[in-house]
């Protein structure tokens, strides 16, 4: 492993501080679970690396005012057991409980996850779904970027290189609305062969379909949005039908390759069962 300069800033000035500094020279650890590994295999060689673990800024669930923030250094194991989360927003925790072992799970952050930009990252479906937004500090501003935006190819955000990944904003979902999140893997501890999460929100006295969200992973370069299923149902009063043609139409706008962990007929297939499930998961948590 190449010799570099280590960093470990108390606070978030200090850190975007160092990054304007090094910029490109540097590197980010959060968990450090794919970091790590990387530089082992000579994947990548940083020259200066800034650890954020000990920014408590950029740490914890909170209840903001029109929604919840989620710090860029909260532990994937935090956010599986955050009472916050478990409600109505069950489908983050689900996606963070479902990220490798225990042990992972108390080393792996979310910022590492979203900003690994893996197209099968199991926390960025449920987070798409929900309308999130990823939130930037450099030293010289803040800015955001809808969250179904962040992402730009396998292992490429739209981060610049004197930005970090503060915290993702959730905003409070209404009232008869609910949540999906679904995956297939090969093992209980692989990464996903495809994932999707599912939003929907319910007329207030009925059963019509006012605003749902289908997020997909590892059918496409990034994570992605089903947008003709989506169209679809809006407006609907959902049955088994349409259920079945929006789960048609969400395979109509994926992309998926082979590789050695599936076919990409295999995922087709996938989404087609994945999105129904969700959608009918959804479905039950908004009625209830």
């Amino acid at each position: 492993m190449k010799s570099f300069d280590y960093f470990a800033p108390q606070s978030l000035d200090d850190a975007t501080s160092l990054l304007h500094r090094y910029g490109k020279k540097s590197t980010l650890l959060a968990g450090g679970t794919d970091l790590l590994l990387r530089m082992e295999r000579r994947l990548i060689e940083p020259g200066v690396i800034i650890d954020l673990k000990k920014i408590r800024a950029i740490k914890g669930i909170k209840v903001a005012r029109n929604g919840l923030r989620i710090g860029a250094a909260t532990l994937m194991d935090e956010i599986a057991s955050s009472p916050l989360l478990r409600g109505r927003y069950g489908m983050v925790a689900q996606a963070a409980a479902a990220v490798g072992s225990i042990q992972t799970r108390n080393r792996a952050t979310l910022g590492g996850n979203l900003c690994n930009a893996s197209p099968a990252a199991d926390t960025a479906p449920p987070l798409i779904a929900l309308s999130a937004t990823a939130r930037f500090a450099s030293s010289r501003r803040e800015r955001e970027l809808p969250l179904d935006e962040f992402f730009s190819g396998p292992g490429k955000t739209r981060l610049q290189s004197n930005e970090l990944l503060k915290e993702i904003f959730v905003p409070f979902v209404a009232e008869r609305s609910g949540g999906s999140f679904q995956r297939c893997t090969r093992t209980a501890m692989d990464i996903a062969l495809v994932n999707c999460a599912v939003f929907i929100s319910l007329a207030a006295e009925e059963n019509t379909i006012t605003n749902v969200r289908i997020a997909l992973g590892a059918v496409a370069p990034t994570p992605v949005r089903a947008r003709g299923a989506e169209d679809f149902l809006c407006g609907k009063t959902p049955n088994p039908t349409a259920i079945n043609e929006a789960a048609d139409l969400a395979v109509a706008g994926a992309t998926p390759i082979d590789d050695v962990r599936s076919t990409a007929s295999y995922r087709r297939e996938m989404v087609r069962v994945l999105v129904r499930r969700a959608i009918n998961g959804a479905l039950e948590q908004a009625r209830e």
